[in-house]
């Protein structure tokens, strides 16, 4: 299955459509964001994701223990203080889309409560992203669905059965518009806890297109999942991990999320077809194979040997399948060394044809 983000078909047999993360890698700077999203086009993403929500609409301002943040990377935070520095201010999403517009990227936002759908929808993003942690929000889920709008979905930390009651009350909209990505909610995550082979099982359990949304570090991870049947890959875009804030240090570099994306490119092409045809570069080279020669000078009558014949480069002789046949035979005429042999200069070889040679 397949469906359209704005002009870019998504699912088997298409490019891999690349996005770029901005989170809260802005660091509250609206140019810095600008600066991101030409960034993410000068590294040849396909969109620029943002996150849509408010520290009201995640959690509450509280304090006590249920609140506080706890063996991550953002330990001594509460909720509350976390979503306050990370958020995208709301008045930037279109000015934002609108850059993006005028460099051919897409632009869209994971929404984390229905106040924030119903501000997207006013700005008519494309697609919608729902996050590993809002998976299991049922009502969320539904009021993306029916927008009828291709919706890319995280599985971080998710069982098979939270799996197919969030794909099932997506479709129960009458939307089947949806892609599963692999994710692992750690971050960073380790390339080990990855499990990149369920890519493919999601695809084929779901019928639906699947990908990664990868936070370990460095690029290795996002290529392979192209190479395993992924047909997205999203991943966080910051302009320094250096930069303070929350998603600075599991975020990519510039530099980094080029060279990723030139490596998926290249992954595109070398995963082909199957096939068994030869290219014709290949077939230029089939001279540089093995082929009998005489290694020897040898005269008309005498017998060929191991002494006088071996398989060598390059590919001009017989083909080394009449090795033993041509061993102990005489030879018809003269041949001097660096000869490559052909039937008519052994006496009673017969050759066969050979299928496809």
């Amino acid at each position: 299955m397949s469906f359209m983000i704005s002009k870019r078909k998504i699912g088997s047999g298409h490019p891999v459509y690349i996005i770029a993360e901005m989170s809260a890698n802005h660091g509250q700077d609206f140019d810095k964001a600008v600066r991101i999203v030409e960034a993410a086009k000068a590294c040849g993403a396909d969109a620029v994701k943002l996150q849509t929500y408010t520290a009201d609409t995640m959690t509450l301002d509280c304090d006590n223990e249920y609140f506080r943040i706890k063996g991550t990377i953002w330990e001594g935070k509460n909720l509350y203080e976390l979503y306050q520095q990370a958020l995208t201010p709301w008045e930037w999403h279109p000015k934002l889309k609108k850059v993006c517009e005028k460099l051919g990227l897409d632009l869209f936002s994971t929404p984390f409560d229905l106040t924030s759908v119903d501000f997207l929808e006013k700005m008519d993003v494309p697609a919608y992203k729902i996050a590993s942690f809002e998976l299991v929000d049922i009502p969320l889920l539904r009021r993306v669905a029916v927008t009828g709008k291709p919706i890319i979905m995280s599985t971080g930390m998710a069982t098979r059965e939270e799996i197919d009651e969030a794909v099932a009350t997506i479709k129960s909209q009458g939307n089947d518009q949806i892609a599963l990505l692999k994710c692992t909610s750690a971050y960073p995550a380790l390339p080990e806890e990855m499990n990149l082979r369920t890519i493919a099982d999601l695809s084929a359990v779901y019928g639906v297109p699947s990908g990664l949304s990868d936070h370990t570090l460095g690029n290795a991870v996002s290529v392979a999942s192209v190479a395993l049947g992924g047909r997205i890959v999203e991943k966080h875009l910051t302009l320094s991990r250096k930069d303070p804030g929350p998603d600075s240090v599991f975020s990519t570099e510039p530099a980094e999320f080029k060279s990723m994306v030139e490596d998926i490119r290249t992954v595109e092409k070398a995963l082909g077809r199957v096939t068994y045809e030869i290219t014709e570069k290949q077939k230029e080279n089939r001279v540089f194979r093995r082929s009998l020669f005489a290694v020897k000078d040898i005269h008309e009558g005498e017998l060929l040997s191991k002494d006088n014949v071996r398989a060598i480069r390059p590919g001009h002789g017989l083909h080394t399948r009449y090795w033993d046949q041509t061993l102990g035979r005489k030879a018809l005429r003269e041949i001097r060394r660096g000869t490559p042999l052909s039937a008519d200069m052994v006496e009673g070889l017969c050759l066969e044809k050979k299928a496809g040679v």
